[in-house]
């Protein structure tokens, strides 16, 4: 691994670094400062969000400044303020021990008197927006005359915001021999025209591949439906308690709706989107960086520029319009070296923009399932233990409050206070899940299609119940509000009594239970014909009925079977089948007996009219 001097960057700047905590360049650095600092040729390079592109263009710019001329030597060109803002604060950071630089962030919803000030002093280095830029320039603050480095930081990004008009002015205004230097998370065809229009026999150095996603990122997919999607955030979030992240959602009204409900349901969360002012921006995005919110949910435009190392997750609030804004997305997180996990919310018609990402990032999605219930609860559990374990005791300053705390738990012993203890903590989340909506996982059209075929193609036996255990049929599903608590309370309710329940199976209309081979006749005569809702249960042995086939089917064949039996059947009957040999009043019997008496008189066929066919009227 080569070192920073071996690059050929000088001793300040080392030093400055140092004191940052750089001690290897990293891969795009160690690609790109050389070849700057050695050649005038312009330079495209592509690699993602967080893996040290501005020390990759910020020390050859400094390098190349020089601090007696007070005159524009360098424009940094990024998208929003925010980015705007800790790109001038790195470069300051990188310049401490070089006497006389002057770098100056220039951006847009603040006051453009200060900036025109800042920039009289003199600044061999501009950081500015696109548009700013070009309002200092018309009031001849800002002179890009003898400006001889032109970075583009985050290209792409600038490009998806419509700044590309802004960017031809400014390369009509800054001479034509200049270094020209771009930098992108992606190659898009945009990309590509800038640089044929303005970049001179350029090196293209890719760190990676080509639009590929971040390496360190874990990419995972819950499909889900529509109505289900907050609720599978919920879970995703409750399942990860140290979760740092932030939730992308499509539109600003979405944004609001979904951080509302967070921040209802308790969460520390808040919301970023362009409704809101530029103050109130800020401060959430200080809060933010700070740790003080756990949760920024933003649209793609206010968090752009949002550089954070340390985001554990970042959660798309449903897929994104184009690849380009996803590998944005998830570039976000896995930065220095560290892991990160991007998980989308989708519903089946975005299942193919997950196979389109997947093509271009040359990465595979997971096709994940949601966390059940249990496994929540027991990571909640942990996390509540783990903090009561980190608890620093101060004994002096809590020592005058214990004779206090003693008398009023002399009465408690040591299992009841523990238990208090992390139900104060653990309790909000036993009680949600304790009767939480099931989520069900839509099945696609390849789902339904390989629903009763295995790998092989061959039909899919029936899945046999465990040993020892029977299957029963109820007439009951998801669609009654028949979850797995209230299937439990309904048979326990019926038996009189605690009932042992194995495999549960619930569909839309019917479910499937087992239960222990002794029990099965006692349950079957329960919940036979007992109310649910309104509505008679019929409860029989599974295996001796045949089931309904699903999708489009809603009830079991049983049911709709035994309800057109009955359709079929006069009042009087309803009892029995109607049309079973050997009955009296089957009619199977005139043909095999002809000696059958007829009740009454027998009818005269010959009489006028019988069976004579009218004829038709004339019109």
């Amino acid at each position: 691994m080569k070192t920073f001097e071996e690059l050929g960057v000088s001793e300040e700047i080392r030093r400055a670094i140092e004191e940052l905590g750089f001690e290897h360049p990293m891969p795009v650095q160690e690609e790109v400062i050389p070849y700057l600092l050695g050649n005038g040729n312009d330079v495209i390079a592509l690699a993602q969000t967080g893996t040290g592109k501005t020390a990759a263009f910020g020390i050859p710019l400094l390098e190349r400044t020089d601090p007696t001329n007070r005159n524009t030597q360098a424009v940094v060109i990024s998208p929003t303020r925010e980015l705007c803002l800790q790109i001038a604060d790195d470069l300051k950071s990188f310049a401490k021990y070089i006497k006389g630089i002057n770098i100056v962030a220039v951006y847009g919803g603040t006051s453009i008197i200060d900036q025109i000030h800042a920039l009289k002093h003199g600044a061999q280095i501009i950081v500015a927006t696109p548009g700013r830029l070009i309002d200092l320039m018309h009031r001849g603050a800002a002179k890009v005359q003898e400006v001889r480095n032109v970075v583009l930081d985050e290209a792409d990004e600038m490009l998806n915001m419509g700044f590309s008009d802004s960017i031809n002015e400014i390369f009509d205004n800054v001479p034509a021999d200049r270094n020209t230097l771009l930098f992108s998370a992606t190659m898009s065809k945009d990309i590509e025209r800038i640089a044929l229009n303005y970049l001179h026999d350029h090196k293209e150095i890719v760190v990676g591949s080509r639009n590929e996603g971040a390496e360190n990122v874990n990419h995972i997919y819950y499909m889900v439906n529509a109505k289900d999607k907050y609720l599978a955030l919920k879970r995703i979030v409750d399942f990860y308690p140290r979760i740092y992240g932030i939730i992308f959602c499509r539109t600003k009204a979405e944004t609001q709706e979904v951080a509302d409900k967070l921040i209802r349901d308790g969460y520390n969360a808040e919301p970023l989107h362009g409704d809101l002012s530029q103050q109130q921006r800020d401060i959430t995005m200080q809060k933010f960086r700070q740790h003080i919110t756990q949760l920024l949910v933003a649209t793609d435009v206010a968090a752009r520029g949002l550089d954070v190392d340390d985001l554990t997750h970042v959660i798309n609030y449903g897929m994104p319009g184009d690849t380009e804004s996803y590998t944005h997305r998830s570039g976000r997180t896995g930065r220095a070296g560290k892991k990160g996990t991007s998980i989308s919310i989708i519903h089946t018609k975005e299942r193919g923009r997950v196979r389109e990402v997947e093509r271009t990032i040359g990465k595979e999605f997971v096709d994940g399932t949601l966390p059940t219930p249990q496994e929540i609860c027991s990571k909640q559990l942990f996390k509540a233990i783990d903090e009561i374990e980190k608890v620093d005791v101060d004994e002096d300053q809590i020592a005058p409050f214990m004779e206090d705390i003693n008398r009023h738990f002399e009465y408690f012993d040591k299992e009841d206070i523990l238990k208090r203890i992390v139900s104060l903590e653990f309790g909000k989340f036993l009680k949600y899940y304790a009767n939480a909506p099931e989520i069900v996982k839509p099945s696609t059209q390849r789902d339904r299609k390989d629903r009763n075929e295995g790998r092989d193609g061959r039909k899919r036996e029936k899945r046999a119940p465990e040993s020892g255990y029977r299957r029963l049929f109820i007439n009951l599903g998801k669609d009654d509000g028949f979850y797995p608590g209230e299937v439990m309370q309904f048979i326990n309710r019926n038996v009189h009594g605690r009932q042992d329940v194995g495999h549960i199976d619930l569909l839309g209309r019917i479910s499937y239970i087992e239960v222990p081979e002794e029990d099965a006749n006692k349950v079957m005569r329960a919940l036979d014909g007992a109310k649910y809702r309104g509505r008679t249960v019929r409860c029989n042995d599974a295996d001796s009925t045949p089931s309904g086939k699903g999708g489009r089917t809603r009830r079991s064949s049983n049911e709709r079977s035994q309800r057109a039996s009955n359709e079929r059947k006069p009042r009087a009957n309803r009892g029995g089948s109607r049309y079973e040999s050997g009955r009296q009043d089957d009619w199977r019997q005139f043909i095999d007996n002809p000696d059958i008496k007829l009740v009454g008189d027998e009818p005269d066929f010959s009489e006028e009219g019988w069976a004579r066919r009218k004829p038709r009227k004339k019109k």
